[in-house]
């Protein structure tokens, strides 16, 4: 963006050049009467003018703002700019030295201040004044970056992998055939994953089996086996054995 802005910069600079620090240097050999004028409307607003300050303004977008998004603002501002009040020449010469401020580019930002006679009563783009005495205030963020800007480049990225992970098909649910022995000395084989937990497997147990769920008991290496575990997090693989305790007569709940 700031790359952009430079070449935008040297382009406003030679037209610049060409029209408004003209007009100004050929104001500067109007006779005695009209200096005389002009240095009283000078007087009028104080005669003060200070050398364009290096400082930025530092501020902050009400919300995060892409460069696309900073750009456009200011290009709204400079469109709409010269109808507020002032000279239009004077609104270009603003526009070039502020992107050649931005630029680093101090000394050209200067000179267009300088060949447009514009007074800088702060040192600053942010308040100036014509020679005719009117007065020109630029908003912040025609002068800098806000502190929260963001990055399109880092933005395009993240939507990017943020579109591949949702064309990613979901991973493949690896299954393998468990081994259940059952208290009864019977061993059946359930279709599960790693992911299985044993309340699913319960339940493929009593579709299969005709056991309810409330009459099993699983085991694994001499531990219970809860409701919510998972065969990975018991380490339970392919061609591991689980034991299955299945209780005759289904628990009484008192009331």
């Amino acid at each position: 963006m700031w790359q952009a802005n430079c070449r935008r910069m040297h382009n406003l600079a030679d037209w610049i050049s060409g029209t408004v620090m003209g007009g100004c240097v050929g104001r500067s050999r109007m006779d005695g009467q009209g200096s005389a004028r002009s240095s009283t409307r000078s007087k009028k607003r104080g005669a003060r003018n200070e050398p364009l300050k290096k400082e930025r303004p530092k501020w902050k977008s009400e919300y995060p703002m892409t460069e696309g998004q900073l750009r456009s603002k200011r290009d709204e501002f400079w469109d709409t700019a010269p109808a507020f009040d002032g000279r239009k020449e004077i609104w270009d010469a603003l526009r070039a030295a502020a992107l050649a401020a931005e630029c680093n580019d101090l000394e050209l930002a200067q000179a267009i201040v300088d060949g447009a006679c514009i007074t800088l009563p702060h040192g600053s783009l942010t308040e100036s004044y014509d020679e005719l005495g009117n007065r020109y205030q630029l908003p912040a963020y025609t002068l800098a970056p806000p502190v929260n800007l963001i990055s399109e480049t880092s933005t395009e990225s993240k939507v990017s992998e943020s579109t591949q992970k949702q064309a990613q098909p979901p991973p493949c649910r690896q299954e393998f055939q468990l081994r259940v022995r059952l208290s009864s000395g019977k061993d059946v084989r359930l279709t599960a994953s790693l992911a299985d937990s044993i309340a699913e497997l319960k339940k493929q147990l009593e579709e299969q089996e005709e056991i309810d769920v409330t009459r099993q008991r699983w085991f694994f290496s001499g531990k219970l086996l809860t409701d919510k575990t998972r065969l990975q997090d018991a380490k339970i693989q392919k061609d591991f054995v689980v034991q299955v305790i299945v209780n005759m007569n289904p628990p009484v709940i008192a009331n």
